[in-house]
């Protein structure tokens, strides 16, 4: 399932959604063309009514919101903890955070052998981003968990060294740890 099916799903009703480090706005505009009132960050948002250029932990926003949607964010957070804590007070009590990230930690050097890719390169390159068990650590302290879904990943990284269906495959057949994960938790 798509981010947009998938963050579109856990939605309560129409809802007022901030989207968390929005790229170039793509899950935003497909929200608030659904009909939600859409508010999505990112310090290079787009210009535009939906978006505003900031990060979780500079949010000066003060009406509550009904969900919140990162994907593909979490891990780059400055201050985990307290992009967390920001969450958890914008968020309405009752409401959902959905997170869709990936785990760069669980590929392992067989996995990435596999896979043609240099784990000592990969690991590298994703140091200085948040570890899952970091995420899930801080979600789980401070929303009740709803979903833990782990699955393929590999096959949106801009490197593209596998296609869904095969990652899929490798996962199955227990080739390959899944590195990516959705969450999705109650306030």
């Amino acid at each position: 399932m798509n981010v947009e099916d998938f963050v579109l799903g856990e939605l309560p009703g129409r809802a007022r959604v901030l989207e968390i480090g929005c790229g170039e706005g793509k899950l935003a505009r497909f929200l608030a063309a659904a009909g939600h009132r859409v508010l999505a960050i990112d310090p290079e948002a787009p210009e535009g009514p939906l978006f505003r250029r900031t990060t979780i932990e500079n949010l000066t926003e003060t009406e509550p919101f009904d969900a919140i949607a990162a994907s593909r964010s979490l891990h780059h957070v400055h201050d985990l903890p307290l992009a967390l804590d920001k969450v958890a007070a914008v968020l309405r009590p009752g409401g959902v955070f959905i997170v869709d990230d990936f785990a760069w930690e669980r590929l392992d050097a067989d996995s990435a052998r596999l896979l043609g890719i240099d784990v000592r390169d990969w690991r590298e390159e994703h140091a200085d981003l948040h570890t899952s068990e970091a995420m899930l650590a801080g979600l789980e302290a401070r929303f009740t968990g709803r979903t833990l879904w782990r699955g393929p990943y590999l096959y949106r990284e801009a490197r593209q060294v596998v296609d869904e269906a095969t990652e899929h495959e490798l996962i199955e057949s227990e080739r390959l740890r899944a590195i990516g994960f959705r969450y999705v938790g109650v306030r």
